[in-house]
């Protein structure tokens, strides 16, 4: 099958991994593959860039030249080559920017509707994933659907609402998203344009022949309630999968002797991309976590993967910092030196990294948020607490440090149902034949 997979960038956080693995898996299976990207931001094979900058104006093209070269100097947010930037970027389209401004989202990409100019043969399907990330006009959504069978992964709510990627407890997705109180949210907005944003997303959605699919059952309810299926073509659950060879469990010893962990420590793992700062993530609930183990005398380390911060120590607490990795295998490592995983996020799609750390065979504490409890039943897989409840996370990690017996217990039933269930194998397979039931129904109504 020849298959077209549209998605913000090649490396980044859970989405981006979701869409690459997905990629390179129907590569192995002898499909026609391309990953179609706004940003190039590595190597892989059948990756190709949107061409959103040939399409842009003569001018713009000449003035973003130097607001590459500012941007690339940038060392921090304001800076004088930030402000360099945004000033030739604004100078070179200033009309887009004027909209931006005014807090309408930026969907000014014109390669869009020219996405499959790099492909050698037109695609059977096309499967997007994350529209949002700057690169993608989602206005040209209705045209390229009527041209190609289409299927649109969920990854959070940013299509449900005026721009949020998780709402929390605000309902005003379900009324238009008048008046927001949240702009500074992900994707944050520099005004008020949350209700239009709304209608054109909205609008394009309701114009457009494609097929839905969610991570949970969680996240699809939630569309469900947006009313953003109500005219696909279908709309099914097709849970996130990894590659259970590559994430599987290994040499503990070996691991902590590449990362440098003393080979006794009892360690804490949570990984995410930005974990210090991202909202969604708890990650303020874990450190106060951390900071009630402190309080009982429980020593520990607890390894941060996603940010780059200076280490700090919480009383008998050690918190470390890592950058946000990209390389699969030396993630894998992380996850193998580990003792347990930690997730304690306020909204979550699935859980990518509870997956990953299961399938390396390492016992997961993780939040009740979003569709997380589809992946660990409570004390069968794993164990979960209420997002947000500091004093319930400490109680799950005490449990799991002072008790090896139930660590291996739930590190082996996590590694099986992680195999069982979330393989990337089984992801791959449940696509595409989705693919082939989209196609048949798209040419139904056409």
């Amino acid at each position: 099958m020849r298959i077209a997979t549209i998605n913000a960038s090649v490396l980044g956080g859970g989405a981006e991994r979701v869409a690459l693995s997905l990629h390179l898996e129907y590569l192995r299976l002898g499909h026609e593959a391309s990953l179609l990207v706004g940003n190039k931001n590595a190597e892989a094979p059948g990756v190709i860039t949107i061409p959103n900058e040939r399409y842009r104006s003569a001018w713009a093209r000449f003035v973003r030249r130097p607001a590459a070269v500012a941007a690339d100097r940038s060392t921090h947010e304001r800076d004088v080559w930030w402000y360099a930037d945004r000033a030739l970027r604004s100078a070179a389209e200033p009309a887009r920017f004027s909209a931006v401004a005014r807090g309408n989202e930026d969907f000014d990409h014109p390669g869009t509707l020219h996405l499959l100019e790099g492909i050698r043969q037109a695609p059977e399907v096309l499967h997007f994933h994350n529209l949002h990330g700057s690169y993608f006009d989602i206005r040209e959504l209705p045209r390229l659907t009527a041209r190609t069978p289409s299927v649109l992964t969920l990854h959070d709510a940013w299509l449900m609402t005026g721009h949020c990627a998780h709402p929390f407890e605000c309902e005003r997705w379900l009324t238009g998203c008048e008046t927001c109180p949240y702009l500074d949210r992900y994707v944050p907005l520099m005004a008020d344009a949350a209700a239009e944003n709304f209608k054109v997303k909205r609008a394009a959605l309701g114009r457009s022949r494609i097929a839905y699919a969610a991570p949970s059952q969680w996240l699809l309810d939630m569309a469900e309630r947006s009313g953003i299926l109500d005219n696909a073509l279908d709309a099914r659950v097709v849970p996130n999968g990894v590659d259970t060879d590559l994430f599987s469990p290994g040499d503990r010893a070996e691991a902590r002797l590449t990362l440098g962990i003393a080979p006794d420590a009892p360690v804490l793992l949570c990984v995410a991309k930005d974990i210090a700062t991202n909202p969604y993530k708890g990650f303020d609930t874990l450190i106060a976590a951390c900071e009630q183990l402190a309080e009982r005398g429980l020593a520990a380390t607890l390894l941060a993967v996603g940010s780059e911060k200076p280490a700090r120590r919480i009383g008998t607490v050690d918190v470390r910092f890592a950058p946000f990795i990209s390389n699969p295998s030396a993630l894998a490592a992380y996850y193998r030196a580990a003792d347990v995983f930690v997730l304690p996020s306020r909204a979550e799609a699935l859980g990518l990294t509870i997956i990953e750390a299961m399938s390396c065979g390492l016992p997961v504490v993780a939040s009740n948020a979003g569709g997380i409890p589809e992946v660990i039943e409570d004390s069968e897989n794993g164990l979960r607490f209420d997002a947000g409840n500091a004093t319930a996370l400490a109680e799950r990690l005490a449990s799991l440090l002072g008790d090896p017996a139930l660590r291996a217990r739930l590190g082996a039933s996590g590694s099986l149902r992680a195999k069982q269930r979330f393989s990337v194998h089984a992801q791959a397979q449940s696509y595409l034949s989705y693919y082939a039931d989209v196609a048949s129904e798209w040419e139904r109504r056409s």
